[in-house]
């Protein structure tokens, strides 16, 4: 069961969109647990205070949320009740680890640690190091993480709304964490009191959880705005924070049982208004219909099949630029893609899946979730410093490895991710993509030990794109020439 399946069970089951920070903060601690000032005393109250915060919410929440910080400040008495804290939430309730993790050094070792460890079933991250970084923890099967790309600090604006309000910084955060991973293993972490803020971010990424912050601060929105605007079509995709008001009181259930009651009277009365999402309709019926022909025509239409003069990665010029990045923000087509992608995996004997960075890495992480396979993947660059590690993920030496990549095109970037596979001691026999540019790369790949599979040519696609009608004679000449 992968994180968001976890968590949709747990807002079925609770009936809740609401997550606690499990915080150890002496400060916020109620004054009925503090009877001595010992450090040891102190660890003991605390901990008091977060099995009776557990034991309050456990059926009226959704997810817990520990902040990892608090627990360190304590020294190792409080990585000891972090261990404790994490084993008294039951089971059943998705655990998300609030890091703020950003050292791309030490990203490798502590997803490891956080995700094997210590089982959390999320954690949240910082965007500054960008895909490389994030990778390290989306190997892990069935764990997600939350992307930091907004917070509430006024004296972050300067930042986030650079360079103009218009084109906001944490805006770009948002389009470019979404070509890191699918909807299933990466959401964003909001951190706002400004309701056009979530709304700008909701709109931009439709598809993603939202984990929102700092919405109970003085001055901030009222709930059923942010409900609004935060809130997917179907009344989901937005996880509300217990208030710490709620927390620090003596008999806490009775409060968050009300709010639960108000968001869940906003959130059903967004879904009996019925907006619904877009769906790509098919407009061309063909006598002789490829078996992808519906799959083609809406990667054309949303705009993934490009035609113009583009220089590819090897230095040619080709009339057409396939662009697969944007399928992870379409939950319809990205299925389809899956599926084909699945059609031929099914046929092939394999340990793991490894995908070539960066393109294909949300593909063949959605692969490896829905055929039950651990994935790896060999880094673009090796780094000069902590473990320098070639390929990130756990493998054993002897597994039978399969690579998926996007396009086929010349070839040399596969070969080049199969060979450092291979150095480590796996093996590889079989390379998958999404579409073959033809022009002898499959023999070529044959010619090097390996065999090459694809879900669609560039023939086949050009041909269905002018029988449908969706390029011109010229456009179809100048494609078939390419090839």
């Amino acid at each position: 069961m992968n994180f968001l399946e976890k968590l949709n069970l747990a807002i079925a089951q609770n009936q809740s969109l609401l997550f606690v920070g499990l915080d150890p903060n002496p400060e916020m601690m109620p004054r009925r647990y503090c009877e001595s000032g010992s450090k040891i005393s102190i660890i003991d109250s605390l901990w008091d205070w977060l099995q009776y915060q557990i034991a309050q919410t456990a059926d009226l929440v959704c997810a817990y949320k520990p902040t990892l910080g608090f627990y360190e400040a304590l020294g190792s008495p409080g990585l000891e009740l972090l261990h404790k804290t994490l084993e008294a939430i039951p089971s059943h309730i998705p655990i998300i680890l609030d890091a703020k993790h950003g050292d791309l050094n030490t990203s490798t070792v502590f997803a490891r640690t956080v995700f094997e460890d210590w089982q959390v079933d999320a954690i949240t991250l910082s965007p500054y190091p960008g895909q490389d970084h994030v990778a390290s923890f989306l190997v892990h099967p069935n764990k997600a993480v939350f992307v930091l790309c907004c917070t509430s600090n006024q004296a972050a604006i300067a930042l986030q709304q650079y360079p103009t309000i218009d084109s906001p910084f944490y805006l770009q955060v948002v389009k470019e964490a979404k070509t890191w991973g699918t909807p299933e293993q990466l959401g964003l972490e909001v951190g706002t009191t400004n309701v056009d803020v979530l709304g700008r971010i909701r709109a931009e990424a439709p598809e993603r959880v939202i984990l929102a912050r700092s919405i109970w601060a003085e001055g901030g929105s009222d709930l059923n705005q942010i409900l609004t605007v935060g809130l997917n079509t179907n009344g989901n995709g937005l996880l509300i924070p217990v208030p710490l008001d709620m927390l620090v009181s003596e008999h806490p259930a009775e409060q968050i049982d009300s709010l639960r009651q108000s968001v869940n009277q906003t959130r059903n009365q967004i879904i009996r208004e019925g907006s619904t999402c877009d769906l790509w309709m098919p407009d061309v019926c063909l006598l002789n219909q490829h078996p992808y022909q519906d799959l083609i025509l809406q990667l054309y239409d949303i705009g993934c099949i490009l035609f113009g003069e583009y220089v590819q990665a090897s230095g040619a010029t080709f009339p057409y630029y396939v662009d697969l990045r944007k399928i992870i923000s379409n939950p319809q087509i990205f299925h389809q893609i899956l599926s084909a992608y699945a059609d031929i995996l099914k046929t092939l004997n394999f340990d793991r899946i490894a995908g070539i960075p960066y393109g294909s890495l949300p593909t063949a992480t959605g692969l490896a979730l829905r055929l039950n396979h651990p994935m790896i993947f060999p880094r673009k660059e090796v780094k000069a410093h902590g473990t320098r590690r070639v390929i990130e993920g756990n493998f054993h030496p002897g597994e039978t490895v399969v690579v998926v990549d996007d396009i086929l095109i010349s070839g040399k970037s596969v070969m080049e991710g199969a060979d450092k596979l291979k150095s480590a001691g796996l093996k590889v026999e079989d390379i998958v993509v999404f579409m073959d540019h033809e022009q002898g790369v499959k023999d070529r790949l044959k010619a090097n030990g390996y065999q090459a599979h694809s879900v669609l040519t560039i023939s086949e696609i050009t041909e269905t794109l002018y029988q449908a009608g969706r390029i011109n004679e010229e456009q179809f000449k100048a494609l078939a020439e390419s090839h």
